[in-house]
């Protein structure tokens, strides 16, 4: 297969040239390339071809380089290629991706773009094939019913009877507006420029009105600065950040650590004259930030204290969302909310968009970070900054806080409120500048491992200011029961079954072959063989397949005090997968822990489940490459997530029976995995996704897709009854941002 490095291309498509036929791009003069049809008319090239109007599929697989791609497609009706003419879709390398085109006029040409920019690619399948109308509008009906927020929980004719009743009320043609909801499914793949774009078109619009001083009531926050030797062109618009609030009652408690710039003196007494709410203090011998904070926190007399660096800003309306959350929330103990950077030039990018309240995320990294703000009686109640962690002191404080926190104390506001400065030398910028940071907060976990009694050993994470705990096993060893349905298809079960036997550290586990009316000779041959195994066991399922009701069957036959239900297409890759996932599950406050599954070509099929993608749910950072840290490293990072694959999933089997295990009855097939998981979260349990344990996944390759007319019944039933369950959290995933999309797995904005 050749490559090349080129990012445009044009296809005229022969007039004797099926528009079904695939192509193959070969060398050539003209541009450089030139194409060859496979099967058909060679004359491919002849710019006389007309395609007429109607409904197309395009299907297009591309291998490349990137971790994934905005192609397109542009066509020419007679008036030269445009904008509004063109057609993308996200192409994940290696994957065939599909869209529907609709040509309203009769089109001489097509060009495609295969990439945005100068890139590695290969063309692997092509094809454009002409749709009847009535089966068109079926896929796109599916297609909203699935990932667009507006049609969510509808079937197809549901969508296409609110698309007439919307075009009539809007005043436009029912195609066109079909159409344009259809593209919105579509978005391309963040980008740092569509970063700005979500300034100017969706924050700007949420930005609270104008409102007069005297009508904003609520508790004193005390503002902790500390300084030392700020550049004082940006200790000034730190300062001027808090002067701007739209929230009028906060004290500035300022300390500076003995700056031995004069500048940074004189700065500070002038905004403390301007002001009576800034209170400033002057250390006068230097102890780090950790000593300073505590000086400008004995300053404080609010009910809380927010935390400001010396050289970041505050959007102007923190404090005011900061007081409405306490408002809300009165039993709130911790606030916080997203951010972004800003370089020196007042440019922002990098937004960190983060989950809701995450412990075992927050034992991972400090994804809080900024803008933090606590309850000031608590913070003096675990001792204020502690000296000895500097670079990770407000983790440190944090994970002292947080034996006094629970999801009922802790609010997270979904907002960019804070700006941290990137320049050079900063952590904003490069995380790995400040290697002390690394240490610091390995200090601090194992000072709250340690506190807490957890038994449990910390080391540093595989990116910078990143963390991993590894939790001790009980001494004696629990038995895991490992479930394993199966039908047939002996060529992906013996792979699955041999690896799991040879490969597993952890040997004190059964493994319960749960066979679903197999026929195949080789197959029932292999069964008889391995069951001579001690640790394997053989049994019969002859009822129709029901995923649901076959693991509750062997739930039932299970030995163990923890189940494992485990796919035939799954293959271990580590061998303390299992040591790590029961270490785990044995924590009593765990509930589902799940594994980071790839592709057979080493993509990522499984980073944990987040909910809402696609309709119901679906795998974060699916596709993404091997060695990826993903969204804020956390493809790199053990986190709580609302649900994880059934594909690899352990859970005590009390938890199991105490929720009543997999939903048989209405969803016998799809997403029973994740209504056991929101069961569990519902229990009170927090579900698990750890990158430590990695397989692969042969996804569906021995059950098949939904591509009959009663597959796709069945699965529209079972999506009516998750969002008819589970709808609000579907709609909401307190592991997973508001702001980030519901249509894409790779965490681009919304």
């Amino acid at each position: 297969m050749l490559r090349f490095i080129k990012s445009l291309f044009s296809i005229n498509l022969a007039p004797r040239l099926s528009p079904t036929a695939e192509v193959e791009l070969l060398e050539g003069e003209e541009h450089g390339f030139r194409w060859r049809s496979l099967g058909v008319d060679p004359q491919f090239t002849v710019p006389k071809c007309h395609l007429l109007p109607g409904w197309y599929m395009l299907e297009l697989g591309l291998v490349h380089s990137c971790e994934s791609v905005n192609a397109s497609v542009y066509i020419d009706t007679g008036s030269g290629y445009n904008e509004e003419q063109r057609f993308f879709l996200i192409s994940n390398s290696d994957q065939i991706v599909k869209r529907l085109l609709y040509f309203p006029k009769m089109v001489r040409s097509l060009r495609f773009d295969p990439l945005e920019e100068a890139g590695m690619f290969s063309i692997e399948h092509l094809r454009l094939q002409p749709l009847t109308p009535r089966f068109a509008q079926g896929l796109l009906a599916r297609r909203l019913a699935a990932r667009h927020p507006g049609f969510r929980g509808l079937n197809r004719q549901e969508v296409l009877a609110r698309l007439k009743t919307d075009a009539d009320t809007l005043g436009r043609g029912w195609l066109d507006l079909s159409l344009a909801h259809y593209a919105e499914t579509f978005t391309r793949r963040c980008r740092g420029r569509d970063y700005q774009e979500w300034i100017n078109q969706v924050e700007a619009l949420r930005l609270p009105a104008p409102q007069s001083a005297a009508a904003v009531k609520g508790p004193l926050i005390s503002i902790i600065l500390p300084t030392y030797n700020t550049g004082i062109e940006f200790l000034s618009a730190c300062i001027d950040s808090v002067l701007a609030q739209s929230y009028p009652n906060w004290q500035l408690c300022i300390a500076d650590d003995a700056s031995p710039d004069s500048r940074v003196r004189e700065c500070l007494s002038n905004y403390q004259a301007m002001d009576p709410r800034i209170d400033v203090v002057f250390r006068t011998e230097n102890g780090h930030i950790s000593a300073t904070s505590n000086s400008a926190l004995a300053l404080a007399k609010g009910d809380f204290v927010a935390f400001l660096d010396h050289d970041d800003t505050l959007a102007p309306h923190a404090l005011e969302r900061v007081c409405e959350a306490i408002s809300n929330s009165p039993h709130a103990q911790l606030i916080y909310s997203d951010e972004d950077k800003i370089n020196r030039a007042g440019y922002r990018f990098d937004p960190h968009f983060k989950p809701d309240w995450n412990p075992d995320l927050l034992l991972s990294n400090n994804y809080i970070c900024h803008f933090t703000v606590l309850k000031a009686d608590l913070v003096r109640q675990v001792g204020g900054l502690r000296t000895g962690v500097e670079g990770s002191q407000d983790h440190d404080l944090l994970l002292r806080c947080l034996p006094h926190l629970n999801a009922d104390k802790v609010v997270h506001i979904p907002e960019i409120l804070y700006h941290w400065r990137a320049i050079e030398g900063s952590t904003a910028l490069d995380g790995g500048e400040k290697s002390y940071t690394t240490e610091a907060g390995i200090a601090a976990l194992k000072h709250y491992v340690a506190s807490q009694n957890l038994g449990a050993q910390v080391e540093r994470g595989v990116v910078p200011n990143t963390y991993r705990t590894r939790w001790n096993l009980p001494k004696e060893k629990p038995l895991v029961s490992l479930l394993v349905p199966t039908r047939d298809r002996v060529d992906i079960l013996q792979p699955c079954v041999d690896k799991i036997l040879s490969l597993t550290d952890y040997q004190n586990f059964e493994l319960l072959i749960l066979d679903n009316q197999s026929t195949c000779q080789e197959t029932l041959s292999y069964l008889a063989k391995v069951s001579a195994d001690p640790r394997v066991s053989v049994h019969r399922w002859d009822r129709p397949f029901n995923y649901s009701a076959i693991n509750n069957f062997g739930v039932r036959q299970a030995k163990g005090e923890i189940i494992g239900l485990v796919n035939n297409d799954i293959e271990p890759i580590n061998g303390g997968w299992l040591a790590e996932m029961v270490s785990h599950v044995c924590r009593a406050e765990i509930g589902c822990v799940g594994a980071k599954l790839y592709y057979p070509n080493d993509t990522i099929q499984h980073g944990g489940v987040i909910l809402g993608v696609g309709g119901v749910a679906n795998h974060a950072h699916k596709h993404f490459n091997r060695g990826e840290h993903g969204y804020f490293a956390r493809l790199s990072l053990v986190q709580n997530l609302s649900a994880v694959t059934g594909a690899c999933l352990l859970l005590r089997k009390s938890v199991y029976e105490e929720v009543g295990g997999l939903n048989e009855e209405s969803l016998p097939v799809a997403f029973n995995d994740v209504d056991l998981c929101l069961k569990v979260r519902e229990a009170g349990y927090r579900n698990l996704w750890t990158p430590y344990a990695e397989l692969y996944h042969h996804e569906s390759v021995s059950r098949g897709s939904d591509d009959t007319s009663a597959k796709r019944r069945r699965m529209d039933g079972e999506t009516a009854y998750m969002r008819e369950r589970w709808g609000p959290i579907l709609d909401s995933d307190p592991a997973y941002n508001p702001n980030l999309t519901l249509v894409h797995e790779d965490f681009s904005l919304a």
